[in-house]
């Protein structure tokens, strides 16, 4: 149960046990509503009807600081007016172009040369004087994610008790659609956990997550974001951070995919029949999202292949349905 205390406590937690029963994440839109929460609770104490002048009030505050997550926001608190009305109360419904879309975000691919010196970067991380582990985990945890294509959701919110240690495999509980799914570990990558485990005992964490914060909370996203972005600098000494193409921690998936599709297009392998692999592999709903990685291929490399690249065109989906696959 999520700790609401204004006057749509009971609510808020019912809108997100709803969505949690219909097949969505609950922290999607948890972050967002907890802050909308303790606005009304600390400005509205008494209200119990959601009004024009709450909502705008708050998203109009978020709006005057910063674009950032503001589309979260708009859209978790247009959600719960719309579960309001559903359930017979009056409510006020944020209008849906209310806060403009974000430019959409085109995929970064690494060079193996750049994915090389940001991975020497991560590994130079310093240590933060209050967090033994802190220099421990990026060198794990982005390799993690790039090694097994996973979302970082997935990484930075991995429980200890769902990595085998002895055959390799994790399970992956925490989809975009709540499937569960198994991806195995390399060899190399299996050792780098056991030693980066061997460190974490050693300090008596005390956390069900494998990557745990010094409170023994995961990761945000946020944290993590910020950690990625500063290794690119620091791998880049020579450009200057405003000059640096965009990447985020989502590009190592991207990647990762990416990798894939070349070495079967290296090997000749009938992408046709190997993308059903790829997609059970990366957790995909459908066959779709996993072709959209053909798409941001460079072109060349996949019609010198001899693929069918109409084919392929009217497999992918709008640019907007695959901002995170």
């Amino acid at each position: 149960m999520s700790k609401f205390i204004s006057g749509f406590a009971a609510d808020l937690d019912a809108m997100l046990s709803y969505r949690e029963a219909l097949g969505f994440s609950r922290n999607t839109y948890q972050s967002a509503l907890q802050n909308f929460d303790r606005h009304v609770a600390l400005n509205y104490p008494e209200t119990e009807i959601l009004t024009r002048e709450i909502v705008t009030g708050w998203i109009n505050g978020f709006i005057e600081k910063s674009s950032t997550g503001i589309t979260t926001k708009a859209t978790a608190i247009r959600s719960f007016g719309k579960y309001l009305s559903a359930v017979g109360k009056m409510t006020y419904i944020l209008p849906e172009g209310y806060v403009s879309q974000p430019a959409i975000f085109t995929p970064y691919l690494f060079t193996d040369d750049e994915l090389s010196r940001l991975f020497h970067a991560v590994d130079r991380l310093p240590k933060i004087s209050t967090d033994p582990l802190s220099s421990k985990i990026p060198p794990v945890l982005f390799r993690l994610i790039y090694t097994c294509g996973l979302r970082p959701n997935e990484g930075r919110e991995l429980r200890r008790e769902n990595v085998n240690f002895k055959t390799g495999e994790i399970f992956v509980e925490k989809t975009k659609r709540k499937k569960e799914r198994i991806v195995v570990m390399s060899d190399d990558m299996l050792g780098l956990c056991k030693k980066y485990d061997s460190v974490r005992e050693a300090l008596n964490v005390d956390s069900d997550y494998f990557f745990s914060r010094r409170d023994g909370a995961e990761h945000t996203a946020l944290q993590i974001e910020r950690m990625f972005k500063k290794c690119w600098s620091q791998a880049n000494p020579a450009v200057s951070p405003d000059k640096l193409p965009n990447v985020r921690v989502y590009d190592l998936r991207h990647r990762f995919a990416s990798a894939i599709l070349n070495r079967w297009l290296d090997e000749k392998q009938n992408l046709y029949n190997k993308l059903p692999y790829l997609r059970v592999y990366m957790g995909h709903d459908n066959m779709s999202e996993t072709a959209y990685y053909i798409h941001i291929l460079p072109e060349n490399i996949v019609k010198s292949a001899g693929i069918d690249w109409e084919a392929f065109e009217a497999m992918i989906p709008r640019t907007a349905e695959v901002s995170d696959l």
